[in-house]
């Protein structure tokens, strides 16, 4: 049964600029740079008939031009007990109509509905052992973010194995942007 999610792909370069912030934080369990996604849709574990019906469905997907997408902070989720460290995703109003798709393909395939709010975002670090006090540590010592921006040329339905968060993932499945769509 494998557990999936949609998400577009983070070019090799914006993740070797995202590497620099790996490291310094007591406590994090550090994504690999070459797992860096943006989630589109958390979807979980699925039976792998429908599993072939998600590929199916999102390869029937409306067709989109390349997304242009730029992060702009260092960001943690969790308040007082952090989860996660993230670069954020500066919000943009196609990436966000293509998460709506993708919530729609899933919820029209009987999926349950996402009850979280889509927050764009890069996860760089998992912190299930880092305080907040460490975290704010962490965050103050860091340069100012160089905002990053890189063009997402595909949507990727990633499979991901039994681990305790932060990949390896797999490319299941992967839906082109094409400046056709324009």
């Amino acid at each position: 049964m494998p557990r999936l999610f949609t998400g577009i792909e983070v070019p090799a370069e914006a993740g070797l600029a995202l590497g620099a912030f790996r490291g310094g934080l007591p406590g994090a369990r550090w994504v690999e740079p070459a797992d860096y996604h943006v989630t589109l849709r958390f979807i979980g574990d699925v039976d792998g008939g429908l599993a072939e019906e998600i590929t199916t469905a999102l390869s029937e997907a409306r067709a989109r031009p390349p997304l242009t997408l730029t992060l702009d902070a260092l960001a943690s989720f969790g308040g007082e007990r952090p989860h996660a460290l993230y670069a954020r995703v500066v919000p943009d109003p196609d990436l966000a109509e293509l998460q709506a798709e993708h919530e729609r393909i899933l919820r029209q395939l009987g999926v349950a509905p996402d009850t979280r709010r889509f927050t764009p975002h890069v996860t760089l670090a998992r912190l299930k052992r880092a305080g907040p006090d460490g975290v704010a540590q962490y965050m103050a010592m860091q340069p100012v973010f160089p905002r990053l921006a890189f063009t997402a040329r595909r949507v990727a339905l990633y499979s991901a194995r039994e681990s305790v968060g932060g990949g390896p993932y797999v490319v299941e499945a992967a839906y082109p942007l094409t400046e056709d769509a324009a």
